[in-house]
């Protein structure tokens, strides 16, 4: 039998490829990772394909040199850094695809927000500034309360609420900090959409969009920073507004032109019912996936990897009973000095495992600057109600001693 051999697109700060090549050993297929090197190391790396995710057209290259000697059946993007990659090199070699203009609309928020707007998918009003715009000159044109987003970011990161003027102004500041070191000098200020935020996990195949998952998010997200913490599924929405929601989803990938793989799409849920927030053209983040089982024990990323591989998925219905995730907030920045009450958290029944993530002694940077937790937190029953209360329980037991980060003496004359 020939070589099952896919290509594994994604940061080296993801949590993601570990899941998939899992999954690829279960497939006995072989995995190449693309990693994304800075260009000054790439002549040093030996190990995977090494890559600049930064300059597409050489990347692109790359892989298609690379697939010339070696036969590629599939190439997945397994977080949003790799997404626009995969496409185009996809496209280079015949492979199933999404097609690279619709990845990167799906990668940069402004676009995204303008498809939305064209094709009637229900989204916030918005406008487009630039990092050196004067906040003043706008703050007061725009309707309160607004949400100020980076273009390009992930994970609520720099995402942040305003109320008034005033904060708008101190707020866009503050993303002008953050975003001074990133390859981002844009910014969203859009409506706020009060209600209800849910995630949708699916999977496209040939344009018709396969629901796999929705997740309900019982904390509130009203700002000012939107951390995410509980992910409860299946959800206890309404059926008529589930449809609703998944309908929702289709007509938003539709409109930015995806047709092929996984999405993640997140929505909010009110009297006018759903709200498109994003649509990525990847899986669930993090190590939320590990929630999902499919079939008899089918992770999410084998099926992703079967339809990347034209493998048959079959009906793979989405495993009886709840699951959930707790993805630990950071409480506020320091260094991590040490994590207590796991043992405990661990014995709370229907909690399957407790998972600490973040490194001690090492600093912790909270959202909006941050994009990390201090771990996660899974459960498994019955019903939806029980695996949240198991959660909040564990998370009661956990305690994490951080203490402040102690800045270096600025040098001087003896």
């Amino acid at each position: 039998m020939s070589t099952r051999r896919v290509i594994l697109l994604g940061s080296s700060r993801t949590y993601r490829t570990d899941a998939f090549v899992a999954a690829a050993t279960r497939l006995r297929a072989e995995v190449i990772t693309g990693d994304d090197v800075p260009p000054p190391l790439l002549p040093r790396v030996a190990t995977g394909l090494p890559l600049d995710y930064r300059d597409l057209v050489r990347s692109t290259a790359a892989i298609v040199r690379y697939a010339s000697e070696h036969r590629v059946l599939a190439i997945v993007g397994v977080d949003d850094s790799g997404t626009v990659l995969a496409a185009r090199a996809s496209a280079e070699l015949g492979l199933p695809h999404n097609d690279p203009e619709s990845a990167e609309a799906a990668r940069s928020k402004h676009v995204m927000r303008c498809r939305f707007a064209a094709a009637g998918v229900p989204s916030p009003a918005f406008s487009l500034h630039h990092t050196d715009d004067d906040p003043e000159a706008f703050a007061a044109l725009v309707k309160y309360p607004c949400v100020l987003k980076p273009t390009m970011l992930s994970g609520s990161r720099g995402v942040m609420r305003a109320d008034t003027p005033a904060e708008l102004v101190e707020r866009f500041l503050r993303l002008r900090r953050i975003l001074a070191h990133e390859r981002c000098d844009e910014v969203l200020v859009e409506d706020y959409i009060p209600g209800v935020e849910v995630a949708l996990e699916g999977l496209l195949q040939n344009g018709r969009l396969r629901v796999l998952a929705l997740f309900d998010k019982p904390d509130p997200l009203e700002g000012p920073f939107f951390e995410e913490t509980l992910y409860v599924t299946p959800s206890r929405l309404p059926a008529s507004v589930q449809q609703a929601v998944a309908d929702t989803t289709g007509h938003a990938a539709a409109s930015l032109g995806l047709r092929e793989g996984p999405v993640h799409a997140e929505l909010r849920i009110n009297e006018h019912g759903p709200w498109m927030v994003e649509v990525a053209a990847r899986s669930i983040g993090g190590l939320c996936s590990k929630t999902l089982r499919f079939g008899s024990g089918m992770s999410l990323e084998e099926l992703i990897l079967r339809h990347a591989l034209s493998l048959d998925t079959g009906p793979a219905h989405r495993e009886a009973g709840a699951g959930g995730v707790l993805m630990i907030p950071i409480p506020r920045a320091g260094i991590l000095r040490a994590v207590r009450g796991v043992a405990a958290a661990q014995a709370v029944p229907l909690v399957e495992s407790v998972e600490i993530t973040a490194r001690t002694s090492y600093p912790l940077v909270p959202l909006p600057e941050g994009d990390s937790y201090l771990g996660f937190v899974f459960a498994r029953g019955e019903s939806p109600r029980a695996v949240e209360d198991a959660l909040r329980s564990a998370h009661a037991r956990l305690a994490f001693d951080i203490v402040p980060e102690i800045p270096l003496a600025s040098s001087g004359g003896l």
